[in-house]
């Protein structure tokens, strides 16, 4: 089969019913990208952009395209990786973040939890009285990522997350009953605090698949191995069930992240308040007197 250009296809959208050669592809999943960003107004001339990057596909594609776009639209570009402490993981991944930064001569920070909490999460993982190891990481990694970025002077951070990753949280947040997450997976937020840099998702409309074969096309390098915690996490599930009804019925996710959209202003405006608070311990943005991560290490040191 071949695209609408007469070159042979690699590709075929059966969502849209479209069959694309390899270039045709690569400008399709840039030009979405770059439409994202222009619609949802993402990033302003003289933006100081910090690219959160773990070394898998969707942060390394993000990082490429950043970099691609930096080149039409001036604005500054930083690469920033945390490093969790998860042994034949993290460890693994780090080299490939490394050669990319170096190809594109991106700057790259690494900031560890060891570093900032004492504690890896392999070592968090160890106490008898604890949650999922995806709790504590997805806590502890929101919080330096913000954290870290401010101290970089970022004015945005850009997370890789895609198509498929956006339809699980949402679903995931409803079948969980957390309406209060409904105001806050967006293309946008409220300025709730100066110490809060507004995140980012260029890659929110892409879907997972696209973005391998994007990097496979592009020749960009990345980890392919899953975290040895992933097993743990509730969104295997959900993944799971929007897989087979994407391949029962090819549009599913996309549909379900507009109809998501589409309502998203009326949840921000309803479920998130003006402003949130400070952590009387740590000083970093907070819904209530102490924050989650403080919370948690408070528990951890009692426990470990």
């Amino acid at each position: 089969m071949n695209c609408k250009c007469g070159h042979k296809a690699v590709y075929f959208k059966r969502y849209s019913g479209q069959h694309l050669c390899e270039r045709c592809f690569t400008r399709a999943v840039f030009k979405k990208f770059k439409d994202t960003i222009r619609v949802n107004g993402l990033i302003e001339r003289g933006d100081a952009i910090v690219c959160g990057v773990s070394g898998g596909k969707d942060s390394l594609v993000l990082l490429h395209l950043l970099h691609q776009l930096q080149e039409k639209f001036n604005f500054n570009l930083i690469a920033l990786a945390i490093d969790e402490g998860i042994k034949g993981y993290r460890d693994e991944s780090i080299p490939f973040i490394r050669k990319a930064c170096k190809d594109l001569d991106v700057d790259l920070y690494i900031d560890s939890f060891k570093e900032k909490y004492g504690y890896t999460l392999d070592e968090i993982t160890s106490i008898k009285d604890r949650v999922g190891a995806c709790s504590y990481c997805g806590v502890f990694r929101r919080n330096l990522l913000n954290q870290s970025s401010r101290e970089l002077g970022a004015t945005k951070l850009a997370l890789g997350h895609n198509l498929d990753d956006e339809s699980q949280v949402i679903l995931m947040n409803l079948l969980r009953g957390d309406f209060s997450r409904f105001g806050r997976t967006g293309t946008y937020y409220k300025n709730l605090h100066p110490k809060f840099v507004p995140r980012i998702k260029p890659l929110r409309e892409i879907p997972e698949k696209e973005i391998v074969l994007y990097a496979y096309l592009m020749n960009i390098d990345f980890d392919f191995e899953e975290c040895p915690y992933a097993p743990e996490a509730f969104r295997g599930d959900v993944r799971n069930f929007l897989n087979e009804m994407e391949e029962k019925r090819p549009g599913t996710k996309y549909t379900l992240l507009k109809t998501y959209d589409k309502m998203f202003p009326t949840f921000n405006e309803m479920l998130t308040p003006e402003h949130i608070s400070t952590c009387e311990t740590c000083g970093e943005p907070s819904i209530s007197t102490f924050c989650k991560k403080c919370e948690m290490l408070d528990h951890i040191k009692k426990n470990y």
